[in-house]
């Protein structure tokens, strides 16, 4: 392939391949040349490349070929020289004129037309004088061409017009009579061609639309006869346009005025268009009593294309016109279906019904904006009523008896069936942007629809109440009053049977629409709704004209209020099923006796209850499963049974009259419609009797018209549509095409073939639910049922049934067979469904055999429906029987069929068969059969006579390459090159061939799979050929081939993403973005949304790119995603919009922080369209461009195009959510990316550095807007994604400061906008879930710290208390709307936000308190971060929620409550109050859970918080806090627990109360942490931990979970496993914190006992320590002892930190022994557990002390060790200042030395010391070793343990060491640390101990303060050292014995007077240097007088230190005299640098 790209074709190269590969080959080069030419300079090789292309003309191309080949030479001649181009043109002439007729020259002629119309097309004028001949030449030789030559003249004109324009003007004329003929054409690929043709010429040909107008029209509808879906595209298309150019010409220029032609008026349009719609194609100059006759019905293709030329029609026209002339219009497609032609039988009323709703809906729906939308409501209104009022005339007018107004009803039903629907479209789409419709009386929106209630006919009473469902669901709060409303009229009204009717349809419609309400009715609604319909079917017997209306009423309100659900249902059930049983007579006497009886009426009547009854039920088990128990189960079984026995009633229709079939169908058919939905385990004892009459039912018994199924398209595999045709199911007009489809009634559903459907859940993709015929219903139903009950039938009834079925094919003739055939087949697929879904079998050999002949009968029968039936059933059988030797054999009888068979049907029946063998047995299954499969497949094919039988070839064959998978690798040659080769020859005519041909394709690419990245040689052979066939498919004129093309780019983009060239897929994409067909806009949005995953900025560069060198593509500044976000505007398609919304998504992600003002701007422009502006802005300057550079003939092709494709709406409420919910999305995503995005100061700075650096926070104004405009919208989500936008802003930019102002934040200056956002929110009005958003909003802003004024705090603050008076106003005040629960989640909601104010209250008073001791030392640079003090007092948040406390604390204890009530497991439910709690009533608590799960837990904290602070002392009848008494009284008094003074005595005392808010607290705490489920926010528990440290900071708290040990236990073990699943530190950290409340609370109380105990038995000294946990013998009992639970929790996070503390771990094969340093968090975690671990043993008794103890040490020298490392700065990390501390707290434990363990105590402080030692030892490999915390732990041991390690020679001589090593060290920091313990071992008052470290110490000390001497310090710390020194001589001249301190003193003397420093010297000195002749000098002054004898003696000794010290001294002087000022330096002056963070001594 890699030959074929050169400029010119590589002849060489094209000579040595075979035949075979040549076309490849060519069609390659052609491919590269196509790319290459336009950047190249052909000059030297045009006369070359002209040759060769020329030559190709002859060599016969394939139609892709030709189209390319046409291409490129037009290209060539168009930028290289054009001498030649006439020579060209004249020889493709000559081609053409050839009289040759052979198939063989054929492509030769047609390639030469393609070239014609390519010159034409790309060079226009440019060839001008040669067109008359060309035209004439291609006339000529159309009437002679065969439909291949037809279509390719037609297309070649079409070329030759566009590229001409108005010049081609003489011509005009003879292409249209030519043209005009072919529109009937027998060939649709011509059809299609002339409708193209055409519509290119009206472009330019006046005459078409003015003189020959109605010609074209009548030429239109006759095309449409017999046409297929794309003929009436085509024609459609053309026949719109026509009238929309007839109406406003897109000339009026020059030529209108010089041929003075008269306009069409718009009536006169319209007219001609009806013609179409309701007499179809049979011309209109029949005789005038033709057009009387109302006999021959219209013909429904015609009907259809009509229908698609009125959107066409109005679509170009464009949105404006439509407002503006829209009742003229409105009011022209209603007068269609009054029409009497239109509705001549109840089918065809249907249809008609269903074509004038289409073309509102895609009119209205799509073109019109919201304003537009509401104003054509308005309109409908109008309409309706005026219909209503003529209709209200004829029936009051009854008397008059007048037969044409009973016309004038019957036909007014239809126009309200039509304008209700719309209506009901339109209010639903607009949603809560809709509410100025109901609310302006002006209007009367709902009076209209009301009315139409009591319209005679049914279908119009359901079609209003269809209307009120949906506008109850576009506007939830009208839900309620309208089923009041209806309610009281149905009641007032109960006499009427309309009324009856028409007000139980909209009461059931209304309940119907609840589930789409998510605020739901109130529950005593359905206490309602029952008591009316039992009223109803009481009332039913007392008058008989009534009687029908009313059961079926009440029945149909009974259904209805089923699908409320259980917790509705669940009340009403006994009555329920009570009703059920009297429906149905008690026994077969009764029923027998019952046929008897009874006249017609009342046959009638009891059969519509049966009925209305049945349904009921099937109502109850669709919606409540959850109730169906076993005995409910029962019970249903008694009427059920009894209706099976009644099935059937043939004497009673044959007494009664025929009228009653109707009745007992609907029996029957709600019979089977219960059954299906049961376990056919319930009825097995009847299945005889159902089976019976199922298989009568299907198989047409006893029904003489041949009524079928409409269930085989849906049971037949969904891939098969290519052969079904059922991809119509997936057009944009699969409402109207649906009615063309051929089985019974199709398409023609509507509400009154099933009034149950109306409040029924609309089936996926409907707009509005359309039961099909009761005919059709019936048997769909039987083959339902029949499919379930099959798998349970007995082998022998199921023979019997086959058999059976073979006999009635056999019997039936024609019409009738193939209908009874048709629904067997169905029935059997169904069957062979429901074995496959249970996983039985068929049965043995003989059942097989029945069913095998049965399907193989079929698969040779003449209908092709049919024969995919069989093919399928044959594979499902395949499935079912799943033995190798029954699919051989039944590959075999295929295999044989196929080779001898000659005829079309048995082929392509066969073929199939052999696809859905292998789809369903898969490729292992059927493996050996592949390769015949293959081959015969592959030959058929080849069958190029045949279309059909390649189509189905080539079907099976994608099948099997798809069930086969890596199985098929050995076939994949062949079979692409066989694909390639059909690709390049097969006509496009055939587009099935070509779709299936892309269905291979992909199949095949799917199988190489992964490959496809290799480099080897097949690979790339392979991957080429796959991309030739994609561009192939890519290039087909038909949008299921460009779909197929897509998908197979995608997986090759998936498989070998470097072999995809996106820079042309891309704008392909974008081009199909706007195609009209909807399977290629769902492929191109697929498509782009997986290349947005992996490339978002290439796709959206490209697709940027695209909009200049591409025609079509219409991308303006805002990019595809602007494109995209327009689609969601218009796109109604499930799939299509959220594969739109993925895109987007993924784009967002990749691209949206790098670009933030470009996605914001887009985000802010759809946002915009919610204050009322369009954004004309963005779209309109940009086409105002386009329009300049066209030149002015394109600019009248283009008008048309132009307005379609632009969003000429403003984005509707959904896309506005969406990119509110963007909004959201990029917030985060900037979160993630990188600081500066909210930090101004970051942000300035950097964009100073790069202006193109753009960041979050600069844009924060834009937010604040976007934020804004949609909180306060119409559209409620939209309010609700503005809030959450809000409250995220917030949250995020709440502690950025504003650099200017220093103490502020840049949000304030936004406060007014968000007060203003949130205010609306809380008006009286608002849905509770937009109340309950708000709050949180709001609590989130008080919280924030934003708002430093207390009025303005106030004005956010005021909103949140008017929440609280209504919460406080209790339970049934408000008149309710919504469901109970709804006010429940708002009441939380308020609670909750004051939780959270209370909490963040007391924070900021809790730090306030703290604070100001620090900031009165604090310097003037401290007061800067606590700027917002001085202007917000630190309690003015306490002082807004303190007057609410009482209140609040009342209403949250009380919401705990209900949520500890709520978190009962099933089994206690009994235990629950009958009434329901505080804020939730019993009937909602399933959804009243989840409002409790998201508010508990800051309610929670916020309780805690406020117990803490009143210390309990509230009690709950007292509203008052304990404020008044100061804190010191209140604790004393919460300790003795007796009651405050003021409080009067209450019935329970304040201590049970108390008890049982502990309880409470604790067991909501202990169920919620016992196992957090993981999606809860990590907020809750942080708070929960928050609440429970804060509770246990009260005495009383502690005294209760000390009191309760086990309670403790249990919260330990709790925490323990929140640990095991919860990962943050901060929650660790929380942990910790309560581990460690728990602990002291026990602490304290053991002390509190001791205590006491003391007091009472002071003779026994011994017994109070004995107290603690261990007892006497030591032992801890898990699961009861605390101290053991405890260290389990801390051990546990010791090890989760420092994996290596525990063999375990470090042992483990996976474990890796890299010591990390700890990080932060982990640091302050790890001192916390060692903190804690220290405290444990105070918990024991002495002998419990030594059972923990060794663990308790090893874990803290062990921490001691891994973190002691030496740091820079000499900090000492947090976990060793907490280990030390540890150490003292052990080893000064006052508790342990008892005679007992004394013994063991010395062991374990040795070892301890040992090990500490040891670890100091320095080693190698390991970290530098702080080796001051090591010797402080060992002064620590020497300090406080110095009995039990005196005399141990090895561990003194080990102290000993490491002391010296220390006073060796090198580190000034060091040495200075270690004569400050030296000093502290030195002074112990245990002599023994001190004395041999003097000895061993004391002279190397000496030795390294004299050495200073020779090296004096140069900085603070090593001058720091020497002070440290000289204060330990100092210390120890003091303790020596006065006989000594003569030659103490010689030591330490002269070593200070050697520090003193000449003057010379002095004065030259360095600072340190300085500092310690000072310091020497003052020490010496202090010394002398201390010892004075002594020290005389010194100096006597030595005159050289004399004369050097007086000296110093008469210098000091000196200079002290020069300056007085100065102090001298304090001795001590440098201690307080070196304090340890935390004194031990």
């Amino acid at each position: 392939m890699e030959l074929a790209h050169s400029l010119l074709l590589n002849e060489e190269a094209l000579a040595q391949i075979t035949e075979a590969k040549r076309p490849v080959f060519i069609f390659e080069w052609l491919r590269f040349l196509d790319k290459v030419l336009v950047a190249t300079d052909v000059k030297e090789k045009q006369k070359k490349l002209v040759e060769q292309l020329t030559g190709l003309i002859s060599s016969s191309p394939g139609p892709p070929t030709r189209k390319l080949l046409a291409k490129n030479l037009a290209a060539l001649y168009s930028i290289g020289d054009t001498f030649t181009v006439f020579q060209t043109l004249d020889k493709c002439n000559d081609i053409i004129k050839s009289k040759d007729d052979t198939a063989a020259y054929l492509p030769t002629k047609l390639a030469a037309v393609a070239c014609v119309g390519a010159f034409y097309e790309k060079m226009g004028r440019m060839l001008g004088s040669s067109f008359p001949e060309t035209v004439n030449n291609l006339l000529k030789s159309l009437k002679s061409a065969e439909s291949q030559g037809r279509s390719e003249i037609l297309m070649s004109l079409q070329k030759v017009l566009n590229g001409l324009g108005g010049a081609a003007a003489s011509c005009h004329r003879d292409i249209y009579k030519n043209a005009r003929s072919l529109l009937t054409d027998r060939s649709m690929a011509v059809r299609c061609a002339v409708a193209k043709c055409l519509l290119e010429l009206q472009n330019e040909a006046v005459f078409m639309w003015t003189a020959e107008l109605e010609n074209v029209a009548t030429l239109c509808f006759k095309a449409l006869e017999n046409s297929n879906y794309g003929v009436r595209v085509a024609v459609s298309k053309l026949l719109g346009t026509v009238m929309a150019t007839a109406l406003i010409p897109k000339q009026a220029t020059g030529t209108m005025m010089r041929q003075n032609v008269k306009r069409a008026t718009l009536e006169e349009v319209l007219e001609l268009m009806a013609t179409g719609f309701l007499r179809g194609g049979s011309g209109f100059l029949k005789s005038g009593g033709e057009m009387l006759k109302v006999g021959v019905s219209v013909n429904r293709e015609v009907r259809v294309g009509v229908t698609q030329a009125y959107v066409v029609f109005v679509t170009t026209l464009g949105g404006q016109w439509l407002e503006r002339n829209f009742a003229t219009f409105l009011s022209h497609v209603l007068d269609l279906v009054s029409h009497p032609r239109a509705t001549q039988t109840h089918v065809d009323a249907v249809y008609s019904r269903r074509c004038v709703s289409f073309i509102l809906r895609a009119t209205v729906g799509s073109l019109l904006g919201e304003k537009a939308q509401i104003a054509a409501a308005k309109d409908i209104c109008q309409a309706i009523g005026k219909q209503m009022k003529a209709v209200e005339a004829v029936v009051n007018d009854a008397n008059s008896e007048n037969k044409s107004g009973a016309a004038d009803v019957a036909a007014s039903q239809h126009v309200m069936v039509c304008a209700l629907q719309e209506l009901g479209s339109l209010v639903q789409s607009l949603n809560a942007t809709a509410s100025p419709l109901i609310q302006e009386p002006s209007i009367g929106l709902l009076e209209t629809v009301t009315s139409v209630l009591l319209h005679p006919s049914m279908a119009a009473r359901l079609a209003a109440a269809w209307c009120l469902r949906c506008v109850a669901v576009a506007l939830p709060f009208q839900l309620t009053p309208f089923l009041d409303r209806c309610a009281e009229r149905l009641n007032n009204l109960k006499t009427s049977p309309e009324a009856v009717s028409g007000y139980s349809f909209a009461m059931a419609a209304l309940l119907g629409g609840v589930h789409q309400c998510p605020l739901g009715i109130p529950h005593a609604k359905g206490k309602m709704v029952v008591s009316i319909a039992e009223d109803l079917l009481r009332t039913a017997a007392q008058n008989s004209r009534l009687s029908l209306q009313r059961t079926q009423a009440g029945w149909l309100l009974l259904g209805a209020l089923m699908t409320l659900g259980p917790s509705v249902v669940r009340y009403h059930l006994p009555k329920m099923l009570l009703l059920w049983r009297n429906v149905f007579p008690r026994s077969l006497k009764e029923l027998e006796a019952e046929k008897a009886r009874g006249d017609s009426f009342t046959w009638q009547v009891t059969l519509e209850g049966r009925a209305g009854a049945l349904c009921a039920m099937r109502s109850f088990v669709a919606h409540c499963p959850e109730l169906l128990t076993e005995d409910v189960i029962r019970k249903l079984m008694t009427p059920i049974e009894c209706a099976m026995t009644m099935m059937s009633i043939p004497s009673v229709i044959k007494a009664h009259g025929a009228h009653l079939k109707a009745s007992a169908a609907m029996v029957r058919l709600r019979l089977y419609d219960i059954l299906a939905l049961l376990p056919p385990k319930t009825y097995e004892g009847s299945f005889n009797a159902l089976l019976r009459e199922l298989v009568a039912e299907f198989t047409l018994t006893d029904n003489s018209a041949n009524t079928t199924t409409s269930l085989l398209r849906s049971l037949c595999h969904y891939d098969d549509s290519v052969l079904l045709g059922s991809w119509l199911q997936e057009t944009d007009h699969k409402s109207i095409e649906d009615q063309l489809q051929p089985n019974s009634a199709s398409g023609s559903g509507a509400l009154e073939h099933d009034p149950s459907s109306i409040y029924l859940r609309i089936p996926a993709g409907e707009a509005v639910p359309g039961p099909l015929p009761l005919g059709v219903s019936v048997i769909d139903a039987s083959v339902a049922l029949f499919g379930v009950v099959f798998p349970h039938v007995s082998y022998k009834h199921r023979l019997q049934m086959l058999d059976h079925f073979a006999e009635c094919v056999k019997q039936a003739k024609g019409v009738r067979q193939q209908a009874v055939q048709l629904n067997i087949f169905t029935a059997v697929l169904s069957a062979l469904k429901g074995l496959a879904e249970n996983k039985s079998t068929l049965g043995p050999e003989e059942v097989r055999k029945s069913a095998l002949t049965l399907v193989m009968g079929a698969l040779d029968n003449p209908n092709p429906i049919l024969r995919c039936a069989a093919g399928e059933a044959l594979g499902r059988m395949a499935q079912v029987v799943g033995e190798a030797s029954f699919i051989a054999r039944m590959a075999q009888y295929s295999f044989d069929k196929l080779k001898s068979a000659r005829d079309v049907v048995s082929r392509t029946g066969h073929s199939l068969a052999l696809g859905c063998l292998h789809r369903y047995v898969g490729g292992i299954g059927s493996g050996q059969h592949l390769k015949t499969s293959v081959s015969i497949l592959l030959a058929l094919a080849q069958d190029g006579t045949s279309p059909e039988v390649q189509t189905w070839s080539l079907h099976s064959l994608a099948l099997i390459v798809d069930s086969s998978g890596p199985m098929y690798r050995g076939y994949v040659e062949p079979t692409l090159s066989l694909v390639l080769t059909l690709l390049l020859t097969v006509p496009p005519s055939h587009t099935e061939v070509h779709q299936c041909l892309g269905r291979c394709l992909g199949a095949i690419i799917t199988t190489v799979g992964p490959e496809l990245q290799g480099n080897g040689a097949t690979i790339s052979t392979i991957r080429s050929s796959c991309l030739v066939g994609c561009a192939i498919t890519q290039d087909h004129s038909d949008s299921l081939v460009q779909a197929a093309a897509i998908s197979c780019l995608q997986q090759l983009h998936m498989f070998a993403p470097r072999h995809v060239n996106l820079s042309s897929l891309v704008p392909s994409l974008c081009v199909h973005l706007c195609s009209s067909h909807l399977l290629l806009r769902r492929a191109a949005v697929a498509c782009l949304r997986q290349l947005a995953q992996r490339e978002a900025a290439e796709v959206c560069e490209y697709a940027m790119n695209a909009h200049s060198r591409h025609q079509g593509v219409n991308i303006t500044e805002t990019g595809l995603e602007g494109v995209l976000f327009g689609m969601l505007d218009r796109e109604t398609d499930r799939k299509l919009c959220s594969d739109i919304h993925d895109t987007l998504g993924h784009m967002l992600s990749s691209l949206a922080v790098e670009n933030l003002s470009h996605w914001l701007m887009l985000c802010k422009d759809v946002l915009a369209a919610s204050s009322g502006k369009t954004i004309v802005g963005i779209w309109k300057d940009e086409e105002l461009e386009k329009k300049d550079e066209m030149d002015d003939d394109t600019m009248f092709t283009t008008l048309g195009e132009e307005d379609k494709s632009k969003p000429s709406v403003a984005p509707r409420w959904a896309t506005r959510v969406f990119a509110a919910d963007c909004l959201c999305r990029v917030i985060m995503l900037c979160e993630n990316a990188n600081k500066a995005h909210f930090d101004l100061a970051l942000a300035r700075s950097a964009r100073l550095k790069n202006p193109k650096n753009d960041f979050l926070v600069l844009h924060l104004s834009d937010l604040i807007r976007m934020a804004f405009m949609a909180a306060t919208d119409h559209s409620n989500q939209l309010r609700m994604a503005g809030l959450q936008a809000l409250e995220d802003i917030i949250k995020k930019f709440a502690s950025v400061p504003e650099p200017e102002f220093p103490g502020h934040v840049i949000l304030e200056q936004y406060q007014a906008n968000v007060g203003a956002a949130l205010r609306p929110a809380f008006s009286q009005d608002t849905p509770s879930d937009i109340i309950a958003k708000a709050c949180q909003v709001c609590s989130a802003w008080i919280g924030s710290g934003v708002v430093s004024d207390l009025n303005d705090l106030r004005r956010v603050h005021n909103l949140l208390v008017s929440s609280l008076d209504k919460v406080q106003a209790g339970k049934g005040s408000s008149s309710q709307l919504y469901r109970e629960s709804a006010t429940t989640m708002e009441k939380l909601a308020v609670l909750k936000a004051w939780a959270e104010v209370y909490v963040v209250a007391m924070k900021i008073k809790k730090e306030a308190e703290t604070k100001p001791k620090r900031v009165s030392k604090s310097t003037e640079e401290d007061e800067d971060d606590f700027g917002t003090v001085d202007e917000l007092p630190p309690d003015s948040l306490i002082t807004l929620v303190q007057p609410e406390l009482p209140a609040l604390s009342r209403l949250w204890l009380a919401a705990l409550k209900d949520y500890a009530l709520l978190t009962l497991p099933a089994e206690f439910a009994t235990q629950l109050p009958p009434d329901g709690g505080a804020f939730y009533t019993p009937e909602t608590i399933d959804t009243a859970r989840l409002h409790y799960r998201n508010s508990w837990a800051p309610i929670l904290h916020a309780v805690a918080l406020w117990l803490n602070s009143t210390g309990f002392n509230a009690s709950e009848s007292t509203e008052e806090t304990a404020a008044a008494i100061p804190n010191a009284q209140k604790r004393a008094m919460s300790i003795t627990l007796n009651q405050t003074p003021g409080t009067p005595p209450t019935t329970k005392s304040l201590l049970e109360i108390n008890k049982d808010r502990m309880h409470l607290i604790l067991g909501v705490s202990i169920q919620f942490l016992c196992s957090p489920r993981p999606e809860e926010p990590v907020e809750h528990v942080t708070s929960c931990l928050q609440a429970l440290h804060t509770l246990l900071d009260s005495p009383c708290a502690r005294i209760h979970i000390a009191e309760d040990q086990l309670l403790g236990v249990e919260l330990l073990s709790v925490l323990h496993r929140l640990l095991l699943t919860w990962d943050p530190p901060s929650v660790q950290l929380l942990v910790t914190g309560v581990v460690q409340q728990i602990v002291r609370a026990a602490q304290d109380y053991l002390q509190e006992k001791r205590n006491t105990l003391n007091e009472d038995d002071i003779q026994e000294k011994e017994n109070p320590l004995a107290l603690g946990e261990g007892g006497e013998s030591g032992g801890l009992v898990p699961g009861k002892s605390l101290v053991f639970a405890a260290m389990e929790l801390l051990m546990f996070i010791l090890v989760r930190h420092m994996p290596h503390l525990s063999s375990k771990v470090s042992d483990s094969p996976s474990h890796v022994a890299a010591k990390a340093h700890l990080s932060e968090d982990s640091a302050r975690l790890v001192a916390a557990t060692v903190t804690i671990l220290s405290d444990l043993p105070s918990l024991c008794s002495p002998a419990g002390c030594m059972t923990i103890l060794p663990t308790i040490l090893f874990l803290i020298t062990r921490v001691l060790k891994e973190t002691a490392v030496k740091s820079a700065d000499n900090q000492v990390p947090p976990p060793v200042s907490a280990a030390l501390q540890g150490i003292k707290t052990i080893v000064t434990l006052p508790t342990v030395k008892t005679d007992e363990t004394q013994k063991q105590w010395t062991g374990l402080i040795r070892s301890t010391l040992a090990s500490i030692l040891e670890y100091s030892q320095p080693e190698a490999s390991k970290p530098i070793l702080d080796e001051v915390s090591i010797l402080t732990a060992i002064a620590l041991f020497l300090w406080s343990a110095s009995t039990e390690i005196i005399g141990v020679q090895s561990l003194q001589n080990g102290c000993m060491n490491r002391f010296k090593s220390a006073l060796n060290s090198c580190d000034p920091w060091v040495q200075a640390k270690c004569y400050q313990l030296l000093l502290s071992v030195f002074q112990h008052t245990n002599r023994a101990l001190s004395t041999p470290y003097i000895h061993s110490l004391a002279p190397i000390m000496v030795e390294k303060l004299k050495a200073v001497e020779r090296s004096r310090p140069n900085n603070n710390l090593e001058l720091l050292a020497v002070q440290e020194g000289i204060k330990v001589l100092e210390t120890l001249v003091a303790l020596g014995e006065e006989q000594n301190r003569v030659q103490l003193l010689a030591l330490l003397v002269p070593t200070l007077i050697s520090y003193l420093l000449n003057e010379n010297a002095f004065a030259s000195a360095s600072t340190a240097s300085k500092d310690l002749h000072e310091f020497a000098l003052q020490n010496l002054m202090h010394i002398g007088p201390l010892y004075p004898h002594a020290f005389k003696t010194v100096m006597g000794a030595a005159p050289e230190l004399k004369t050097r010290l007086e000296t110093a001294v008469r210098a000091s002087q000196a200079s002290k005299a020069k300056a007085a000022a100065r102090q001298p330096p304090p001795t001590v002056h440098s201690t307080p640098t070196i304090k340890l963070k935390t004194s031990f001594f």
